[in-house]
């Protein structure tokens, strides 16, 4: 089962997010095989972290919780809330995988809160989708929104890749490729 996992930053937090990074990074480590995509969000500065998204399979949803909660970020304080969701792969690869490669070019995080029926099959054009997939209902049956991470130009390229009639709100972070050089 995959999950989409949004640990989001407490405001004050930085120092203690920094002073823990390597914990989380050797946390992180023990879900390598399991892990589709990871990596910070940032703010409008770029410079300014605001929370680590983390894609991940895992056998079913008590190791999910595990995974979330018991990060030593989450523990210490580091985080104000985390989203987690099971989500579906649709490209079928790890970010790792993505062919424009970890460099080059603006990275984000769009995620769209669903109304009505959703996006399922995911847009034609997947040159510059990192990972994307829907956010799904704890059992699995119930879409609620859709986790997409990509290459854009800019923020509003980004936006432009989830229908905004099918959203009730759509999210747009600055994101970066994590983990270990």
């Amino acid at each position: 089962m995959e999950f989409f996992c949004y640990h989001r930053d407490r405001r004050g937090s930085s120092a203690l997010r920094d002073e823990l990074l390597e914990e989380h990074w050797s946390y992180m480590d023990r879900y390598a095989q399991q892990m589709i995509a990871r990596g910070p969000t940032f703010a409008d500065d770029g410079d300014t972290p605001t929370g680590s998204v983390h894609i991940v399979d895992l056998p079913d949803p008590a190791a999910a919780r595990a995974f979330a909660f018991d990060e030593p970020g989450y523990q210490a304080g580091v985080y104000r809330d985390v989203q987690l969701r099971r989500w579906r792969n649709l490209l079928g690869r790890t970010m790792w995988d993505f062919p424009g490669g970890r460099d080059g070019g603006n990275r984000y995080l769009v995620l769209g809160l669903g109304i009505g029926a959703g996006e399922l099959a995911g847009p034609a054009d997947r040159d510059e989708l990192i990972a994307y997939g829907p956010l799904l209902s704890d059992d699995g049956a119930t879409w609620i929104g859709t986790a997409v991470l990509l290459r854009a130009s800019d923020p509003d390229e980004a936006r432009a890749v989830l229908d905004p009639a099918v959203y009730a709100e759509v999210e747009v972070h600055s994101w970066a490729f994590g983990g270990r050089q």
